[in-house]
């Protein structure tokens, strides 16, 4: 603050003091009269006598927190203030806008701090909530109250398992290319419409075989297949969930790949939509790449190469290279491995191959444990030394006929593709760098160019060394012998043309207690029975031992033991399911953190209908698409570029099952997405490496200090980790909540990083000190505005800045729209009296921006009603016309005189302006330019 004598400071000036006074009151005005609470169509929450009711609809949304017990720090709410003032915006130009917010309640942080401090998971959760919503309230945040939620409340995640439930009773229809209800699935069987598997009648199968081809077209389903599992944590995780260095992104402990029976969702079912779809968003283009690069499509073949146990299916994206094929690659976890393995090495296996072990039983299982020790991604970066071991098998080539060795190795993994490669060493790095390390042959059956000298030649070139009885490649160019070797694999059944991508099913099972409960319980076949929507929400059972049973972090052997299996009274149970009591037990696994925020903007539509997620006719209003190319989804969607691939690719596949299925009327959730930038601040080390307290540190001769010992400074992202955390309840505090939003929508654009420098907020504080002495004396309090008709400059300035700061919040230009705010209130500053009409239009473009200080100014003027719903001001076209233009003039690339015409001028009459300035005509010294070019209405440029 300003060292200012406390007797010397006028009892009306706007302070901190002031401020803080101001912006409580209204906060409770806001909240009493419901000032930002939408209106919907139809439902407990539509009101006819809303102001706006029937306009249209503006849906604006942020990413909801996950409320950790340290609360905000000033860089959470740039994109919330960001969505607050563009929304209060949009409010005031006639729209209907929906802006709330929840709180995604569920998931491992909370749960381990639970674990810590032997407190109850909801607790905890309820404690971090309510200090979110102090602290939002506290920054001026104008949501609809009526709509929040958490993740956590059983009302709402009552609807998460009914989605679920919508999931695991659906399938994907191929033909056509849609979710169906599995109902429909069973009856195609039972009427002979489509083919059962095996060829036998439906009616000759029995239950238990009829249930599981029906459960594997379930959508969502049950499978025993490699994850990542987290021994320090007691838990599974994603691929997301892990780290690049194969460690849990929470706790950073080891994680190892390993098989286990677990919930999945069928999300590559979507590939093809997920990935057609993102045409038709409004999303930044790197996150588009991002979702594109996840799903990974790729097109080549499928190719069998024949062994004594059966075929090895393998996918290629090259199989016009299969003639370079000398050897395979499994994964360790392949389900072929165990078949192909011989009781004895194959005579002349070269020793090698063999790892040192006696038998290939014993090599392969001693590699296995090795590649158990790694995360599919440190697998998939590749090591430098190239491991792997031969399973004392061999396969064919189907176009050579040539034996080809099999080798399992960790570079190749079980969920991608079909977990078997062929090795093409001439045209694969990796692969030439094992056949080097294994001493297997390499044939190149790519062309290099002209001087290439190098090992394996990625590149495109003629087809050589392709060709066998009834097939040649030789001489052919990539597209044509690609699509010539598909037909001849196809004809000969050795193969089949195909599309595969790198998307993987989505791993929907997590050994947690703080975390959805499934809506399912087994019988006494082991199989999943789906419980009846009545029976829904199924809460979590109150359990003194929430935590789940951790291990050794690096003991990789271990399995999954979820907290609820503890729940023995809950998991084992008697129901009714429609054919008198039975004994069921259900699943002790809860859902991921993912599966509340993959559709939470489809219930605040709605959040207190008790019949549907949302009502169909609110959903379409908020939601459905509109005229104009509008796909339908939230309007504005605001966010970190860190949800890019996980929470947007999940809500996606959820918002089109669910509209496949007729629940939603738009297959998109999100129409446009913007990303806010970070905020940085500096960061101080000392001598050690180790960070210390920002705010200990003083500054002595441009060094700086902390207990007396020099530190090393640096920009960092804000956090708890880099000690330099600034809360907004302290820049509350000494400046107030408007002077901290002004300052940090000022920073710069939305979308870019930002460095935070709390001396730089004096100059957001001193504009509204400046606007508020225009309309409040300081002194006396009295209002300085005149009944006076503004000068003629002045209209022209106050609607030059209507029109522009109306263009620069249209587009979230916040900054710039502040920056013709300041101008325009320094120029109000300037004047003699302030004229009614000037001071009102001023405060209503700040009130998005500054809304306290502005609501107060409003009212102190004369008003009697929140100008929440105020219209915001319109410029009058009739003062924005341009009557002169300044051009100015070049003589040799310098600027040598500027000239203000007529702005309809003709390029002549510019032209001989501009020849006729004094400072240009004495550089032109009397000669004859050589070329004059007259940009229109922006300048001359003269060659002399």
């Amino acid at each position: 603050m300003n060292d200012v004598n406390p007797g010397d400071i006028p009892p009306h000036r706007y302070d901190a003091g002031l401020a803080n006074t101001i912006e409580a009151r209204w906060q409770e005005h806001w909240a009493q009269h419901g000032t930002f609470d939408a209106v919907n169509p139809t439902g407990p929450l539509s009101d006819p006598s809303h102001p706006r009711a029937g306009a249209e609809k503006l849906f604006v949304m942020d990413m909801f927190p996950y409320p950790s017990g340290a609360g905000l720090h000033v860089g959470h709410p740039l994109g919330y203030i960001a969505t607050d003032c563009y929304a209060r915006f949009k409010r005031m130009t006639g729209y209907n806008v929906l802006h709330p917010m929840g709180y995604d309640a569920f998931g491992l942080p909370t749960e381990i701090y639970a674990v810590q401090t032997g407190r109850h998971p909801a607790e905890i959760t309820a404690e971090n909530i309510a200090r979110y919503r102090v602290q939002l309230k506290r920054l001026g945040m104008g949501y609809d109250t009526k709509r929040s939620f958490a993740t956590s409340d059983p009302d709402y995640y009552k609807w998460t398992q009914w989605i679920f439930l919508q999931i695991f009773n659906s399938w994907y229809d191929p033909d056509a290319d849609r979710a169906r209800p599995v109902a429909e699935l069973i009856a195609s069987f039972a009427d002979g419409t489509r083919e059962v598997p095996g060829g036998r009648s439906w009616a000759d199968l029995s239950d238990v075989e009829r249930r599981e081809i029906v459960d594997g077209h379930r959508l969502v389903y049950v499978d025993e297949a490699p994850v990542n599992w987290c021994p320090g944590l007691g838990t599974v995780l994603s691929n997301e969930e892990v780290t690049s260095e194969g460690r849990s992104e929470r706790g950073n402990f080891p994680v190892f790949t390993r098989n286990l029976r677990q919930w999945k969702m069928r999300i590559t079912a979507y590939s093809e939509r997920l990935l057609a779809d993102l045409d038709g968003v409004d999303w930044p283009d790197p996150v588009k790449a991002m979702q594109r690069n996840w799903i990974g499509r790729s097109v080549g073949a499928h190719i069998d190469f024949a062994t004594g146990s059966g075929p090895i299916r393998v996918f290629t994206t090259r199989p016009d290279t299969v003639f370079g094929a000398t050897y395979m690659v499994l994964a360790p976890e392949h389900g072929l491995v165990d078949e192909l393995v011989p009781a004895a090495w194959p005579e002349g296996t070269h020793e090698v191959w063999t790892n040192g072990h006696a038998t290939p039983a014993e090599a392969v299982a001693a590699y296995r444990k090795f590649a158990a020790a790694k995360t599919d991604v440190e697998r998939q970066e590749g090591a430098k030394d190239k491991t792997g071991v031969f399973v004392g098998a061999y396969a064919v080539n189907p176009v050579t006929g040539t034996e080809v060795p099999v080798f399992i190795a960790d570079y190749v993994l079980a969920g991608y593709g079909t977990g078997a490669i062929m090795a093409v060493p001439g045209q694969d790095e990796r692969d030439w760098a094992f056949a080097e390390a294994f001493e297997l042959p390499i044939i190149r059956t790519v062309q290099p160019t002209e001087g290439f000298d190098g090992k394996a030649f990625t590149g495109e070139g003629p087809a050589i060394n392709s060709s066998s009885e009834g097939i040649s490649l030789d001489g052919l160019g990539v597209v044509e012998a690609k699509a010539r070797i598909i037909a001849w694999l196809e004809e000969n059944g050795h193969g089949v043309g195909a599309i595969t991508y790198r998307l993987r099913d989505w791993l929907f099972s997590r050994q947690r207690y703080w975390g959805e409960p499934f809506p399912v319980v087994y019988d006494e076949t082991g199989m999943p029975v789906a419980l009846p929507e009545s029976m829904l929400p199924v809460e979590l059972p109150e359990i003194d031992d929430f935590s789940p049973k951790t291990f050794d972090p690096d003991d990789a052997d271990t399995a999954p033991e979820p907290p609820l299996g503890r729940a023995t009274d809950w998991v084992n149970v008697t129901l009714d399911l429609g054919d008198g009591p039975k004994r069921y037990r259900r699943e002790t696994n809860t859902m991921p953190n993912w599966a509340g925020s993959s559709w939470y903007e489809i219930r605040y539509i709605d959040p207190a209908d008790t019949e549907a997620i949302a009502a169909p006719e609110n959903e379409r209003y908020w939601m459905g698409p509109r005229d104009g190319g509008h796909i339908g989804g939230v309007d504005l969607y605001v966010g970190g570029v860190e949800h890019a691939v996980l929470h947007l690719l999940y809500a996606r596949f959820w918002q089109k099952v669910l509209f496949d299925l007729g629940h939603v009327s738009t297959a998109e959730p999100f129409k446009r997405l913007i990303n806010q930038g970070y905020i940085q601040a500096y960061a101080y080390t000392d001598k050690r490496g180790v960070y210390v307290p920002a705010a200990e540190v003083e500054e002595r001769d441009g060094n700086f200090y902390h207990d007396g010992e020099q530190v090393n400074r640096e920009y960092g992202k804000i956090g708890k980790s880099l000690k330099n955390v600034v809360t907004p309840d302290e820049m509350c505090d000494e400046y107030g909540a408007d002077t901290f939003r002004v300052y940090e929508m000022s920073m710069g654009p939305l979308e870019a990083s930002r460095p935070w420098d709390t001396r730089a907020v004096i100059g957001s504080q001193r504009y509204l000190q400046r606007l508020w002495r225009n309309v409040v004396d300081e002194a006396t309090g009295r209002v300085l505005i005149a009944d006076v008709e503004p000068a003629e400059e002045t209209w022209k300035i106050l609607h030059h800045t209507i029109a522009g700061v109306r263009e620069d919040m249209e587009h979230l230009r916040l900054n710039t729209a502040i920056a013709k705010l300041i101008t325009l209130n320094n120029h109000v500053t300037g004047l003699a009296e302030v004229p009614r009409a000037v001071a009102e239009a001023l405060i209503l473009m700040t009130a998005p921006i500054a809304p306290h200080i502005a609501e107060e100014l409003w009212e102190r003027i004369g008003h009697t009603e929140s100008l929440g719903n105020t219209d915001y001001p319109v410029a009058d076209e009739a003062y924005l016309v341009v009557e002169t233009v300044t051009y100015p003039v070049q003589v040799n690339g310098k600027v040598r005189g500027r000239i203000e015409v007529a702005a309809d001028a003709d390029e002549a009459t510019v032209r001989e302006a501009a020849l006729a300035e004094e400072k240009v005509a004495a550089a032109l010294e009397g000669k004859e330019p050589r070329k004059v070019i007259v940009i229109a209405g922006r300048m001359v440029s003269i060659v002399a």
